[in-house]
């Protein structure tokens, strides 16, 4: 699909008005978007009276511009049916191979504030969204503890700051629900699905039920229909209506749309970006991941056209707004946001580049210090230091000899090229302690095993733990090292013999699946493998894959 394909789709959204009685009386067009099962589209074909109802379907097959030739065609609907499998919040899609459309949810967004292509959904007085979670109400994004204390910081009473937190957590939340009430709005009736859609031969069926005892003429009425609800109820159809201006959080829309309308400039979004980091800063966290996009999305070109190179002078001479920012930067709850914002703050001319290197290396010393630390701070400060950069300056860290039984701050160090802290985490691989094994699991990940001495003590600490989860743990660990040592292979050939645990030998077929084959003692592995094979409980698994793949070499 062409990049601006939904271009004409947000199409879908953007004004819509009531069509009067006149209009009511004519025929309706009902237009679909068939993006994977064409179940529910064909059933109403058949079934809706053809001297009233007019199908259209946007989707041209091969054509990445189906919505814009749509939108060129005159063709203005009163129905819309959207069916396709929905990945909780992105785009609709197919699980068809062959089928190469999907609709994205940014470019409904994009459309519905460019107002790009008026006339296609204009009168829309009904939408239907077939497929998973396309109206759940589960917030996409929530208020955390920094934004209290920061509006704290900035003058508010403690209840006052609490109220506006719970305010600005509901008005940024972009559920699915909001999300598509703001995509098409003012349209009267938009069904969906709060969680799990139904496959379109049961939709087509329950449609079936519906047009055989609902009451006639109700069918894009702009009318919600009590009975199409309860028939729907088991798997979770709900209605809503598109937002309007009146509603209470009207002024969210219009902020948002400055990102996604294509007719406002570079320089005019930036402008946007500027006054948004003039207010209080717990607004500016609600949009972070809007202003992250659009700075990131600044070619080198831009940013050097006049209009663009002048706001960005004025932001990085804003002190106010810098000072704001990266206070709230450093009192993040999660330092995966701590992160974000500084690599935002280094964008907008807010950190030289030692400053961000010191700012990130603050944060990894907090921590070492004392912060709470589990297996995915570990896996972000290892990130961080994936260029081995913050690892440069190891005398500015306070190191974790104070915290000796925290295999986290052991794992990070290591990431920072503590050798001594390197060998801890080697040692907690092989430990009882499940926690640990998971930190030392993701550590790994990022500082694999290179020497073959550290490999063979890893492989026999294994092969000595009790079977549990935390031994398979640690074996599914040591297949992504990929282990080409004959002596270590030697020793989970001999723990595979002596494995009282099917969880086990699946976990160690899984190591020798991935190993080298040259190292691997072909008939002997053949004949142990097949002589001490624990039984599965669910027929052929991966040991099986194993022999035959063994028996091939």
């Amino acid at each position: 699909m062409a990049p601006r394909f939904a271009l004409s789709l947000v199409v879908a959204l953007t004004a819509f008005a009531f069509s009067t009685p006149n209009a009511e009386a004519a025929r309706k067009t009902v237009c679909t978007i068939t993006v994977n099962s064409p179940d529910e589209k064909d059933f109403l074909r058949r079934t809706l009276p053809r001297d009233e109802f007019d199908f259209v379907e946007l989707v041209e097959r091969g054509r990445p511009d189906w919505l814009a030739s749509a939108c060129r065609s005159g063709v203005r609907c009163d129905v819309l049916l959207i069916s396709g499998h929905f990945d909780g919040g992105t785009q609709f899609y197919s699980d068809r191979l062959h089928v190469d459309e999907y609709l994205p949810v940014d470019e409904m967004e994009r459309v519905a504030c460019s107002a790009s292509c008026p006339g296609l959904f204009s009168q829309l007085k009904e939408v239907y969204l077939m497929g998973c979670n396309t109206l759940d109400a589960q917030p996409m994004r929530t208020a955390g503890g920094e934004i209290e204390r920061s509006l704290v910081r900035a003058g508010y009473s403690k209840a006052d700051a609490g109220q506006m937190t719970l305010t600005l957590g509901a008005r940024h939340a972009e559920s699915n629900r909001d999300r598509m009430r703001n995509i098409f709005k003012d349209v009267p009736v938009i069904y969906g699905f709060s969680s799990k859609a139904p496959l379109g031969p049961f939709a087509a069926a329950t449609l079936q039920k519906y047009f055989q005892s609902g009451p006639p003429g109700e069918f894009g009425s702009g009318r919600p229909s009590g009975r199409l609800l309860s028939l729907f109820a088991p798997v979770s159809m709900t209605v809503v209506n598109g937002a309007s201006d009146d509603d209470v959080h009207a002024t969210f829309r219009r902020d948002a749309c400055h990102f996604a309308d294509d007719r406002l400039s570079s320089a005019q979004k930036l402008a946007f970006v500027h006054k948004l980091l003039r207010r209080d800063v717990a607004e500016v966290r609600m949009f972070l991941d809007a202003i992250e996009r659009h700075a990131a999305s600044l070619t080198a070109a831009e940013r050097q056209a006049p209009a663009v190179a002048a706001i960005l002078g004025e932001m990085a001479r804003d002190q106010a707004s810098r000072s704001r920012f990266l206070d709230f930067a450093r009192d993040a709850d999660e330092p995966a946001v701590r992160v974000r914002m500084l690599a935002l703050a280094r964008q907008l001319g807010w950190l030289s580049v030692d400053e961000h290197h010191g700012e990130l290396l603050l944060m990894v010393d907090e921590h070492l210090a004392g912060k709470r630390m589990g297996s995915s701070e570990v896996d972000l400060f290892c990130s961080l230091n994936g260029d081995r950069t913050l690892g440069a300056e190891p005398h500015r860290l306070r190191k974790a000899g104070t915290h000796p039984d925290k295999i986290a701050q052991s794992a990070v160090l290591a990431c920072l090229g503590e050798r001594d802290e390197h060998a801890r985490v080697l040692e907690a691989l092989t430990s009882d302690d499940g926690d640990a094994v998971d930190i030392a699991q993701v550590y790994l990940r990022h500082r694999p095993i290179t020497d073959a001495n550290e490999l063979r003590v890893v492989t026999s600490g294994i092969a000595r733990m009790q079977a549990s989860d935390a031994q398979v743990r640690a074996l599914d660990t040591l297949a992504r090292q990929r282990v080409s040592d004959a002596a270590s292979l030697d020793e989970l050939i001999r723990l595979f013999t002596l494995a009282k645990s099917v969880n086990v030998q699946r976990a160690i077929a899984g190591i020798l699946i991935r190993a080298d084959y040259k190292a691997l003692p072909k008939r002997e592995l053949v004949s142990s493998l097949s002589r001490h094979r624990l039984k599965s409980p669910d027929g052929a698994d991966l040991i099986d894959v194993l022999i035959r793949r063994v028996q091939a070499q």
